[in-house]
């Protein structure tokens, strides 16, 4: 996620070594999926047997950032499970324009199917539309188009559950320790995504649900550095905390330095997508990080398998239904150090 290694090392230096080490490896874009994160057509189900060879296009932002790394590492590796399957992928570039140029190309050379995660998805609705008139079916991967015309599949993570699951844990971990009045911190990710404003009314609803707010709430970047410098205004305005939620484990790097150069210990720590890092670090138990609420990159993988399913006009085989589903919205679950073992093969 952060390009400039010295600045890298300069995190992770000194007192890191007990918090921000244990997470280095959230911010890698050079790991593979784990075998967990994808599923080969091996087995008795009926969408495993080989059907017509198809075509699926690919387009995410850029893998600068551990999740978005896992999302297109996924889905190429998923696309590559399977022998009636090319996976043509596209730069999606810098912003919501270029990714725009370049599905315009993608959509002229008439794939079968897109798979589509888009910068932003108010900004990409036209794309999905597009791509749909020509009859290209469009899988819209966890950053909604604003309509349903715009897409044949939606796939994504559950980010009002993801702040739900983040509230409870914080909630029962209060009333376990017989806090009635506990001050709350918030490290939001980009504010201007529709995402984030749904994992904050989240987190705020089950919090308001015990009769607790957030003290105070920042919005960092999805990066080590916003994260860091966001954290450190949090703790500064917050002398006393006793509970924090961190809605990216990447961003998480720089809140957990933050959090050891103020040298504070006093309060619990819920992270939010599940990196393996960030899992290992909840078992580890030796920072203020006590869980974190999933948000998998394993998502992608399953989108390229509908993308599959639906230009081959086949459903999925355990359901009734003769085809794949509009919409699928994933779990998001919570992992503390009871059940971080279960969940350590799905970290990215």
């Amino acid at each position: 996620m952060i390009q400039d290694a010295s600045r890298r090392r300069l995190l992770f230096g000194g007192a890191m070594v007990g918090a921000g080490a244990l997470l280095a490896a959230c911010t890698s874009n050079e790991q593979g999926p784990s075998t967990a994160q994808t599923k080969g057509p091996e087995g008795d189900n009926a969408n495993a047997a080989p059907g017509k060879a198809v075509t699926i296009g690919f387009s995410a932002p850029a893998a600068d950032h551990g999740w978005m790394a896992a999302i297109t590492n996924n889905a190429k590796a998923q696309a590559a499970a399977y022998s009636d399957v090319t996976f043509n992928s596209v730069e999606a570039g810098a912003d919501a324009a270029a990714q725009r140029a370049a599905l315009d190309t993608l959509i002229s050379q008439k794939p079968d199917a897109i798979v589509m995660l888009p910068h932003d998805g108010k900004e990409l609705t036209a794309s999905g539309l597009k791509a749909m008139q020509a009859g290209i079916p469009v899988i819209n991967l966890d950053r909604a188009f604003t309509q349903a015309l715009a897409y044949r599949v939606m796939i994504k993570g559950d980010n009002y559950g993801m702040g739900v699951s983040a509230g409870n844990y914080v909630v029962a971990q209060m009333k376990a320790k017989g806090v009635t009045n506990p001050v709350i911190g918030e490290i939001a990710g980009i504010d201007s995504l529709e995402l984030t404003q749904e994992r904050s009314q989240g987190f705020k609803d089950a919090l308001a649900a015990a009769g607790f707010t957030v003290a105070n709430r920042r919005a960092a970047e999805f990066t080590v550095d916003s994260g860091q410098r966001e954290a450190t205004n949090l703790l500064q305005a917050l002398p006393k905390i006793d509970a924090l939620w961190n809605h990216d484990d990447d961003q998480g790097v720089g809140v957990l330095a933050a959090v050891s150069q103020a040298n504070r210990t006093e309060f619990i720590m819920v992270g939010g997508a599940g990196s393996k890092a960030a899992i290992e670090a909840i078992q580890a138990d030796n920072t203020v990080l006590k869980a974190t609420v999933t948000y998998s990159p394993s998502m992608a993988s399953s989108a390229i398998s509908l993308a599959r399913l639906v230009a081959q006009g086949r459903g999925l085989s355990d359901l009734v239904e003769l085809a794949v589903p509009k919409d699928i919205t994933l779990a998001s679950e919570t992992i503390t150090k009871e059940n971080a073992a279960n969940y350590l093969q799905l970290g990215f």
